[in-house]
């Protein structure tokens, strides 16, 4: 994490309490182990971000105090969800709190889910997004979003969820086409989802508590 410079990103990350969060993921995890891999996939996601090296701060956005509790000592900000109305809403309250103290900051929105995080891929998202106002980046299935950033004085104005990359496209935000990000596009909601990040390699606690199961 770089604090040397008030041009590096903010980064928001939204999580939902681990009771409801990756409910199509009980199919192949079970309902025991199912909140315990959301929260791996929370804090292999915070720490990649957190090392790397655009990055200056992270915001997690979330009312789950465990998790809250386990985001911190990684080094993220945590705020609790005061809008309590959903994903878009609490990623516009997390930006609300970066600008708080720092009006002009770069920030971008970036999952809870990608537990095969690797800082060098999202240093170079970052760098392709400071030459548009707005940009994102596609999930794996080019279905849903990922990744969504704005620059200095630039609302970032989230349209997550489902279909999202059309309603980013419509929006005017850029769409970054690069090669070899696979990581930061390879969200998981399911168990086959969850094989193609472990294909790209899991972040160490995903793989402590999903490798034994997986076998």
């Amino acid at each position: 994490m770089n604090t040397d410079t008030d041009d590096d990103w903010s980064l928001v990350v939204p999580l939902k309490p681990l009771a409801l969060a990756k409910s199509r993921l009980a199919a192949a995890a079970g309902a025991r182990l199912r909140p315990r891999l959301a929260l791996a996939f929370a804090e292999d996601t915070v720490d990649a971000v957190l090392n790397c090296a655009r990055v200056r701060d992270v915001v997690v956005v979330t009312d789950d105090p465990a998790a809250g509790a386990a985001l911190a000592a990684l080094g993220a900000r945590v705020v609790p969800d005061l809008p309590a109305e959903g994903l878009n809403a609490a990623l516009a309250h997390g930006v609300r709190a970066v600008r708080a103290g720092r009006p002009h900051a770069r920030v971008a929105a970036l999952n809870a889910d990608l537990p095969a995080l690797r800082s060098a891929e999202l240093t170079r998202v970052l760098d392709a997004a400071r030459n548009f106002p707005r940009a994102f980046l596609a999930d794996a299935a080019e279905i849903g979003t990922t990744f969504l950033s704005a620059g200095p004085g630039v609302e970032l104005e989230p349209a997550f969820g489902g279909a999202s990359r059309l309603r980013h496209l419509s929006s005017g935000a850029v769409e970054i086409r690069l090669a070899g990000v696979d990581s930061v596009r390879r969200d998981v909601d399911t168990g086959a989802d969850l094989e193609e990040a472990r294909a790209l390699g899991l972040g160490p606690r995903t793989a402590a508590r999903w490798l034994p199961v997986a076998g």
